[in-house]
């Protein structure tokens, strides 16, 4: 399979956000001193685990079972990272560049959910779940298998941007305004929203009462 079909038989939205979870996938397994095998297993959790949940929900296989596509960017996305020697860098940088690809791979993913859920001529609703579940599922499932609180749970806007962005595409696809620059500056807008509520330490209200001094 050349490049050429590998990016043909993707979304390209499916594809940065492939790239993007692979890298924060892989960034975790280094931050949490995993071997080789665990770092592998969670990077793949990571960019195709809301792809699994998602496919499931309309009912159709997982394209991962199907097309190789996804694992072929996900193994070059690993072989690059090894070779620029991301698992080398600094703590404070590697806290950066998952910060960074993790926020990018929300707002790829919001988008590619949203995108099918619109071809499959699906309600507001639907719509929104297909977009959250493929950008939240496999940062949930990652989060759990290293022990962490998935993000989407205390902070950062997290599961608030996917909402945002996959509601926007699909009253734009309503609009009939969903053309490719509209859907590039909403993509833009959801990884700067992410980013801004992460290191605005932003975050929804929360329910429980403040203990006392």
């Amino acid at each position: 399979m050349d490049w050429q079909t590998i990016l043909l038989d993707l979304d390209g939205y499916a594809v940065i956000g492939t790239v993007a979870f692979a890298v924060s996938g892989y960034l975790l397994g280094v931050r949490k001193h995993l071997d080789l095998l665990g770092v592998i297993i969670v990077t793949l959790l990571t960019a195709i685990g809301g792809g699994i949940i998602r496919d499931v929900l309309v009912g159709r296989m997982p394209m991962v079972f199907l097309d190789n596509s996804s694992l072929v960017v996900i193994a070059l996305t690993m072989v690059l990272a090894w070779l620029v020697r991301l698992h080398k860098r600094e703590s404070e940088v590697l806290t950066s560049l998952f910060i960074i690809a993790d926020s990018i791979g929300l707002a790829a993913f919001s988008l590619a959910g949203a995108k099918l859920g619109v071809e499959f001529h699906l309600n507001a609703f639907g719509v929104v779940v297909l977009g959250f579940v493929t950008a939240v599922g496999g940062g949930i499932v990652r989060d759990m298998m290293v022990n962490d609180v998935p993000f989407i749970l205390h902070k950062d806007f997290y599961g608030t941007v996917s909402i945002l962005v996959a509601g926007m595409l699909f009253l734009l696809s309503r609009q009939g305004w969903d053309h490719p620059l509209l859907l590039q500056l909403l993509f833009v807008g959801g990884v700067l929203l992410r980013l801004v509520g992460h290191w605005g330490e932003l975050s929804l209200p929360k329910l429980a009462r403040k203990k006392g001094p």
